[in-house]
């Protein structure tokens, strides 16, 4: 919190003593949990790791409401908690019905909230304390579980470097691309913050349609692309000058591929049901860009896609499940699971006519295990789950079929804008408490993406030792 305190004290802005009294809070009780908390000896377990995470992101959100309360921004614990939540989790919904009007220190906070939770709150720590290298392995698994885990060195706290020091390059380069664009050090700051970890927050109640600029636009259209990218092809690219792994990776083939169709189709969807209402090069221009967003679980918008035609916002809908690359900052079920989830079914259809076969599962030549792939489809089915049952509840505390279904999918996807009332120049302060309730679950759940957080609801989990 000391930067945005930094730019509230410099700008004079009352949020200031905010931040400070936050930063008090967060500090005394941080102290006190460290001085109480007895010496251990030994490797953290896996059960202690997952404990250890879920209960962090949870804390995390909890001291990063604390300076919109205490400014006044949002008076509702409920409703600064679900903010603090959207950031870290890096979802970019929001209970802002104003967000311009708001104390610049705020906004930046806001921002900051989701480039920390992006590349993961506990890889972050991972990566600076040397202490936490005795449970790394277990922290990171838990915390970007499959094949977010993936360890690219001997040791993992070199991994979570690795990886930070990419993520860092990537935000410093969009900065300065912003910088050249003409944008003040304020907005970029806080786009780029939004950007690489694919999260959606800006200062303005437009989001990037605010800056109307078409190469603004350009610069954040390729970052949301670059960070919807496995981090660890950037590894082998960048440290191990093997552009190959990048290339011949099907995981990246189908991103770009499925990325390329989706705005091929949703921009001929445009100009033909928008135009004159539109030119074709605006239809090509906004198209384009909330595609990319949508995919990338990124939230920008450029326009309001809850006015396109059915098609588009289906399109849109059902790229809020599927998401970027695994490894990246993106949310969703992930392209590569998606990728497995279409050869298991089909080596299933062949099994049906020929049961004796034996037809290994490969994805760029390497076979998947049979470990991988039931834990993938247990992701699926719980990913599948989770979404119907949030869309209940939402739909039984009056919501339409429209908003209950997008608000659950764009949170548990950490997409952030949906459809209907939750529409990109909508926010979601009109959500009932429970609804929020709900949602909260969602953004973590989906960050976590579900194991961790639903292995604790499990009593086995409570008495394994």
């Amino acid at each position: 919190m000391l930067l945005p305190l930094s730019w509230s004290l410099y700008n004079n802005e009352p949020s200031s003593t905010a931040f400070a009294i936050s930063i008090a809070i967060s500090l005394g009780l941080g102290l006190l949990l460290w001085r109480l908390t007895p010496v251990g000896r030994g490797r953290l377990s896996r059960r202690e790791a997952i404990l250890l995470v879920a209960s962090g992101w949870l804390l995390a959100s909890l001291f990063g409401a604390l300076p919109y309360q205490l400014s006044g921004a949002l008076p509702s614990f409920l409703d600064a908690y679900f903010e603090a939540m959207s950031g870290f989790t890096t979802t970019g919904a929001t209970v802002f019905t104003s967000i311009s009007t708001q104390d610049q220190g705020i906004l930046l906070w806001r921002s900051l909230t989701q480039w920390l939770g992006g590349m993961g709150i506990i890889m972050l720590f991972v990566a600076l304390f040397p202490i936490l290298g005795i449970g790394a392995a277990h922290l990171v698994e838990a915390e970007m579980p499959g094949q977010q885990g993936e360890r690219l060195t001997a040791r993992m706290r070199d991994t979570a470097k690795a990886l930070w020091l990419i993520y860092l390059g990537l935000t410093i380069a969009e900065f300065v691309m912003l910088r050249i664009a003409d944008m003040d050090v304020f907005n970029a700051l806080t786009v780029t913050f939004s950007t690489i970890p694919i999260g959606g927050f800006t200062p303005t109640d437009l989001s990037i349609g605010a800056y109307n600029s078409i190469f603004i636009e350009a610069i954040v259209i390729f970052f949301m692309i670059a960070a919807g990218v496995n981090f660890g092809l950037y590894y082998f690219l960048i440290w191990k000058r093997q552009p190959g792994r990048l290339f011949s990776n099907p995981e990246f083939r189908l991103y770009i591929f499925l990325l390329i169709g989706a705005v091929l189709l949703i921009n001929l969807d445009l100009i033909r049901n928008m135009v004159p209402e539109m030119s074709i090069g605006d239809a090509i221009r906004y198209g384009s860009f909330n595609t990319v967003s949508i995919m990338t679980t990124t939230g920008f918008s450029t326009t309001d896609f809850n006015a396109w035609p059915a098609f588009a916002r289906s399109a849109l809908l059902i790229l809020m499940v599927i998401g970027a690359s695994a490894g990246s900052t993106g949310g969703a079920l992930k392209v590569i699971r998606l990728l497995v989830l279409a050869k298991y079914t089909y080596r299933r259809i062949l099994l049906a006519f020929n049961p004796r076969a034996v037809i290994p599962l490969k994805v760029g030549g390497s076979v998947i295990s049979e470990e991988v792939t039931s834990r993938i489809i247990g992701l699926a089915i719980l990913y599948l789950v989770t979404l119907i049952a949030g869309f209940l509840i939402m739909s039984a505390i009056g919501l339409d079929n429209l908003t209950a279904l997008s608000s659950v999918t764009a949170s548990l996807g950490n997409v952030g804008p949906g459809l209907g009332l939750v529409g990109p120049q909508e926010n979601y302060f009109f959500i009932p408490s429970l609804g929020k309730g709900v949602l909260i679950f969602c953004m973590l759940a989906g960050r976590l993406e579900l194991f961790t957080l639903l292995v604790l609801f499990t009593p086995a989990f409570w008495r394994w030792r």
